[in-house]
């Protein structure tokens, strides 16, 4: 490439007084074309340097954006949430399982309490209804009353109040059936009062072991006195 470029000879003298002409073939024009084309070199060499250096842009706007070649791996990342809502879930949750343990207890507890009034007058209560084929001799004596989920842990349960209207001292077995809103009966409980007073008023508690978050509807279905 360098013997491309190089300088021109001098032509040759075709008389004495070619000298002069000689000196005039250095005039400034040839002086600048020369010029120019030793400029020419050092800008090709340039462009050649621009085009195999990636270093050199050869625009001089903004370098375009970088993308990704490969996919992340979803196996560098922890999965985890930050500190803070780790922490506000835990709480969350915590609370979440005390309620639900609390709740439990409670429900326990009334059970427990009722169950207290009298299991024997229960099962004979139970008993007398087994063979009872109607309403029963005692249906005008007895009222219900719902009470507030939030005193029975839950569970739905209403107060039986049973009036002794006779004149003697009776017994008196209740079954009060919960039904769903269709009227189906879903669950069944028994609640026995013995030796009433005539005139006098008791009041056993029946309840339903089914999931509080169904809707039940109590109703007296028999009662007898005997």
């Amino acid at each position: 490439m360098r013997e491309l470029h190089t300088l021109p000879k001098s032509p040759p003298s075709r008389a004495r007084g070619a000298g002069a002409a000689g000196r005039r073939w250095w005039t400034a024009p040839r002086a600048v074309a020369l010029l120019a084309m030793v400029t020419g070199v050092g800008v090709l060499a340039a462009c050649s340097s621009s085009s195999t250096n990636p270093s050199i842009s050869s625009s001089s706007g903004p370098a375009p954006e970088t993308t990704l070649s490969t996919t992340p791996n979803p196996s560098s990342f922890s999965g985890e949430p930050p500190s803070a809502l780790a922490s506000t879930a835990e709480s969350a949750l915590a609370s979440v399982s005390a309620a639900a343990a609390s709740a439990a207890a409670a429900a326990a507890s009334f059970e427990a309490s009722v169950s207290a009034q009298g299991v024997q007058a229960r099962e004979r209560a139970a008993a007398a209804l087994g063979v009872l084929e109607n309403g029963g001799n005692a249906l005008g004596d007895v009222t219900i009353t719902g009470l507030s989920r939030a005193n029975t842990g839950g569970l739905h349960a209403v107060v039986v109040t049973i009036t002794n209207s006779g004149l003697d001292t009776a017994s008196y077995a209740v079954q009060v059936d919960f039904t769903d809103t269709s009227g189906k009966t879903v669950d069944s409980a028994v609640v026995g009062v013995e030796n009433l007073p005539a005139g006098e008023k008791a009041s056993p508690v029946a309840f339903s072991r089914k999931p509080p978050d169904q809707t039940l509807l109590p109703v007296v279905v028999k009662a007898l006195r005997y």
